[in-house]
């Protein structure tokens, strides 16, 4: 016994040492790391563990061999010195000729590996242009615009043709879409783009530029084309599309270009002109556009009260449906109230009878386009409930009426005044009226009513135009009628002075609405500007054929790219606009062939282009008083570096560039330590 607690004895000595010891090596090392910190802190600088990497990944080897011939392997492996990676891949990567099935291409540590799954044409170049999808895994430093390319046969063709799609109607750049070559064979083209893929094609990038490569030397038209369905053939009328009548030719010649080597992102070290193949054409412009007759399909139908629905197709009417009431006479009993083309149908209910029902019920009968793409007569039956019927909107009447009364009652009690003559807002409904805006109206400028229904009614007689001279209001002549084509706009016509006050006063019963409601009694005052107030603006188009048949349409735009005016230029190309208030104005020229007054679309079947449009390429800054002469020849610029770039909304994208961390972080150490010096 003794000895085994002896032996007990010394196992706990020894775990106590060992205790000990490993508490007093814990102590050192916290004693140590601490030290470290502190030294850490004191000195300038942080370890950062070497240099950032900015150099781009570079191409080891390519299985089959870039611009390698007589490939028959539809495996490609491409080999980089770092580990790679693709970013907007689906965006960027175009492989030509396209490819129906679509091919596998993606980053594998150090390698693009792309699987293509269609059979390989003979004698044919093909190209994977990746633009700047490849970056380096971990900096992100690109790579810069890589193409890869084989051909099938013992050639590889390297001509490019090269251009800028633009849409038709803004001339805005257009980001992503589909450009493509056919042979110039005038014997397909009228089908050609509709029956046939597309020979070589390539994609825009955010400056609406594309560059088709690989092509064959020869004679080709370009299109463009936002491929629905992708079996890249124009067989939708949903499909954006550009074509280009001009048959272009491809061709080469030597040139050089300035290359600047940069010291610093601030300092350039030189300039050396590099020499370089330049491929033709490299200008092609195309003008998309989307044609009219889309397919006309019933989108969806609304009824946000009891007393109106709004029905909403996919494509403008070529006129209004057929309404067939279940219970009810439709012609006496619905007002249409349509959009410019019928595409959106607002119908107001007349008869509460009709109305009050929870449910409305009718047959509609409109034009829908088939299968074949044939627009055909075809009946629905609907049933439409309010969003808000009538029994939840007089539950809600009452509730705001009882506590309209309510605060009355409290404020009579605290001895507060009030008016006993005030109606109670919630006791009768009113029709609204918006007027022009408050500012002031232009002298040349009429004054439009909207009321919140259609008018069934207005009483002349009950209103009173008054002008102001010196300090009472008098009779002044003056126009009220409604606005064409819309149920619910009426327009004030006068002969405005400028600094002119004017008065326009009708009482309760004057205005009278369809769903039997009149409005309130108004007094509405208007202002004319001063003529110190406005500037003018006078175009003189320089290229303009007296004996043209085409309709000049001139518009000035906002920052917005909006019309603030338009007007059509005389037969000496002038344009002549007043009362224009002071700031920055753009324009834009719209040649209006079939002279309607407004750009139309083109269509491809019959060959015909979209109306041109032009844009002036700078803002005329107006100020008030002044008066500007402008002359303007709109065929002088190229129409890629016409649009302003302020008014311009697809920007271009942002060029991938090598971060300069490491000067970056020299940069924060200097100012370091010169903080530490301070």
């Amino acid at each position: 016994m003794k000895n085994k607690r002896k032996d007990n004895m010394e196992q706990t000595n020894k775990s106590t040492s060992k205790t000990r010891g490993l508490r007093e090596l814990s102590h050192f090392l916290i004693l140590s790391f601490s030290h470290f910190l502190i030294f850490s802190c004191a000195s300038i600088g942080t370890p950062d563990g070497g240099p950032y990497d900015e150099k781009p990944p570079k191409v080891v080897e390519c299985s089959p061999a870039n611009k390698g011939t007589n490939v028959d392997n539809k495996k490609i492996n491409i080999l980089f010195n770092e580990f790679i990676k693709m970013e907007n891949a689906s965006e960027k990567v175009v492989v030509s000729p396209p490819q129906i099935e679509m091919p596998n291409i993606r980053a594998v540590g150090k390698r693009v590996k792309i699987d293509l799954y269609d059979s390989l044409q003979a004698n044919t170049t093909y190209t994977v242009d990746f633009s700047d999808a490849i970056v380096d895994n971990n900096e992100g430093n690109p790579l810069g615009k890589y193409t890869y390319s084989f051909s099938t046969g013992a050639t590889i063709d390297t001509m490019e043709v090269s251009g800028t799609v633009l849409n038709a109607e803004n001339l805005e750049p257009v980001k992503g879409i589909l450009v493509g070559l056919h042979p110039a064979d005038t014997t397909y083209h009228d089908s050609l783009f509709q029956t046939r893929p597309l020979m070589r094609v390539a994609r825009t990038n955010g400056s609406g530029q594309f560059t088709v490569k690989g092509v064959r030397p020869g004679s080709y038209r370009a299109f463009a084309l936002q491929d629905m369905d992708g079996n890249y053939r124009f067989n939708q009328k949903s499909e954006v599309l550009a074509f280009d009548t001009t048959v272009c030719v491809t061709s080469q010649r030597p040139d050089i270009r300035p290359d600047t080597v940069w010291l610093d992102t601030a300092t350039i070290q030189k300039i050396r002109m590099v020499p370089y193949i330049h491929y033709y054409p490299d200008n092609i412009v195309l003008r998309s556009f989307l044609e009219a007759g889309q397919d006309k399909h019933r989108l969806k139908e609304e009824r946000k009260t009891p007393e109106s629905f709004t029905l909403f197709f996919t494509a403008p009417q070529d006129s209004l449906p057929i309404i067939k009431g279940f219970g009810f006479d439709a012609d006496s009993v619905l007002i249409p109230e349509p959009s410019e083309h019928n595409d959106t149908i607002t119908y107001w209910i007349t008869d509460t009878l009709v109305s009050y029902p929870d449910t409305l019920a009718f047959s509609l009968t409109y034009l829908d386009t088939d299968t074949l793409g044939v627009d055909q007569w075809r009946t629905d039956t609907l049933e439409m409930v309010a969003k808000e019927t009538h029994a939840k909107l007089e539950k809600e009447r009452l509730k705001n009426s009882e506590e309209w009364l309510k605060d009355r009652e409290k404020s009579l009690k605290k001895g507060r005044a009030i008016n006993p003559n005030e109606e109670n807002p919630y006791e009768v409904t009113y029709m609204t009226i918006q007027t022009a805006p408050n500012g002031g109206i232009a002298p040349d400028q009429n004054v439009t009513f909207t009321f919140s229904e259609p008018i069934a009614r207005v009483d002349t007689s009950r209103i009173q135009f008054l002008m102001k001279v010196d300090s009472l209001f008098v009779p002044a002549p003056y126009l009220f009628t409604p606005v064409e084509g819309q149920v619910r706009q009426w327009r004030l016509y006068a002969e405005w002075e400028p600094q002119g006050q004017y008065k326009l006063v009708a009482d309760s019963i004057t205005f009278l609405g369809v769903l039997g409601h009149y409005a309130k009694s108004m007094s509405q005052e208007f202002r004319v500007r001063s003529l110190d107030e406005f500037g003018s603006i006078f175009i003189h188009l320089t290229h303009v054929n007296p004996a043209d048949s085409a309709d000049y349409i001139v518009q000035l735009l906002d920052k917005s790219d909006k019309p603030v005016a338009q007007m059509v230029a005389n037969k000496d190309g002038r344009a002549d606009f007043f009362y224009l208030k002071g700031g920055d104005y753009y324009m834009r020229l719209i040649v209006d062939r079939n002279r309607n007054g407004r750009w139309d679309t083109g269509e491809y079947r019959s060959g015909t282009a979209p109306e041109e449009v032009y844009y002036f390429p700078q803002p005329i800054p107006l100020k008030a008083k002044f008066e500007i002469e402008q002359d303007w020849d709109h065929l002088s610029i190229p129409l890629t570096k016409q649009k302003p770039k302020a008014i311009t909304k697809q920007k271009a994208d942002k060029e991938k560039t090598v971060k300069d961390k490491n000067r970056q972080r020299e940069e924060e150490k200097k100012k370091g330590n010169a903080r530490m010096r301070k």
